[in-house]
């Protein structure tokens, strides 16, 4: 089985959009009520899949994919915690309908009702309800819910512990990702994405989360950010700072995805990461949706990119499948080796 750890419902039908531009009107003029249900058939759920993500699973040759709301439109610096709330209710739902639908095609990673200013805490009974109830195996944690501001602790903070400690009881990990930037200095893809991978890198190397929390487990996305290309910069920081080795201090917690979308990315990605601790992974429909001139490929096909690596056939299977198998322990459940 081959599993790609990070998809997002980029092509939701159109009154997804609808619903959260009523909500937003809402905040605007109190008298503008917002709908309390979203109009979806399951016919629409199926013509948005069936043309997108469905077709390219085919074409590419995935099987499975962690399913979760689209991470730009999660938003969280937008409305209060209420606005947050229903619309990751409201999202959630919808992954979880599309599961429903295609069983065999995606499994679900909720977004969170995070708020700025608003203590992790109250994302915990979200979280239970998209496990226990929905059979979701994960979920998407924002480290920066003010929108490129970084204005929460960091992820080490005992602030965060809350969540944490429903982690552990759940045995789920989360996905670090940001969402849209209201900071025009930072691009919310192409710059906001990457900074936030490799400001949590740095925040786990600096800390001691992983003695208090020796299970959680940590998905960066997008290759590392900057991790892998910089890898001779955090080992030395690192001892410089006194710290553990990077082996010792965090792979057994922290674990890198394959969303970089050049060969020679995805080369430099697995000479320099431990295999054990690389998933595989697209993000299609995501950040980039074009044709590279130079492979007439699209860019986000990052299948391919392995298919080339000289990897033996053990790590190949790690890296496809084994690895997440390990990471998000619920998948097993649902399809037994």
């Amino acid at each position: 089985m081959i599993i790609d750890c990070h998809g997002h419902y980029t092509t939701a039908p159109k009154a997804l959009e609808l619903f959260r531009d009523r909500q937003l009107a809402e905040l605007a003029d109190s008298s503008r009520k917002s709908p309390k249900t979203l109009d979806i058939t399951d016919d629409q759920i199926r013509d948005s899949l069936e043309a997108a993500q469905l077709k390219l699973q085919r074409e590419r040759g995935t099987d499975l994919t962690i399913f979760s709301p689209r991470a730009g439109g999660m938003a969280h610096h937008i409305g209060t915690a209420q606005t947050s709330m229903r619309w990751s209710q409201i999202c959630n739902d919808l992954i979880h309908r599309v599961v429903g639908l295609y069983p065999k095609n995606f499994v679900g990673v909720c977004q969170l009702p995070q708020s700025p200013g608003v203590s992790p805490a109250e994302c915990v009974t979200e979280l239970q309800r998209c496990v226990t109830e929905f059979g979701f195996v994960g979920f998407n944690i924002n480290p920066d819910p003010s929108g490129g501001y970084w204005r929460e602790p960091p992820l080490t903070d005992r602030w965060w512990y809350p969540l944490y400690e429903k982690m552990v009881e759940l045995d789920v990990p989360a996905m670090v990702h940001v969402s849209s930037s209201c900071n025009p200095c930072f691009h919310h893809t192409g710059a906001h994405y990457i900074n936030a991978d490799t400001t949590a890198f740095m925040q786990f190397l600096t800390s001691d989360l992983f003695k208090d929390f020796p299970t959680l487990r940590f998905v960066i996305p997008h290759g590392g950010g900057a991790v892998p290309y910089h890898w001779g910069r955090y080992r030395g920081l690192a001892q410089d700072m006194k710290r553990p080795p990077l082996g010792e201090l965090l792979l057994k917690n922290v674990f890198f995805d394959t969303c970089v979308y050049h060969l020679p990315g995805i080369e430099l990605l697995t000479k320099v990461i431990p295999i054990d601790n690389i998933l595989f992974a697209s993000e299609m429909v995501g950040a980039v949706r074009g044709i590279d001139p130079t492979t007439d490929h699209y860019y986000d096909d990052t299948k391919r990119y392995i298919d080339q690596l000289p990897l033996s056939e053990e790590n190949r299977k790690k890296i496809f499948e084994m690895n997440a198998r390990r990471v998000y322990p619920r998948l097993n459940a649902r399809f037994p080796l």
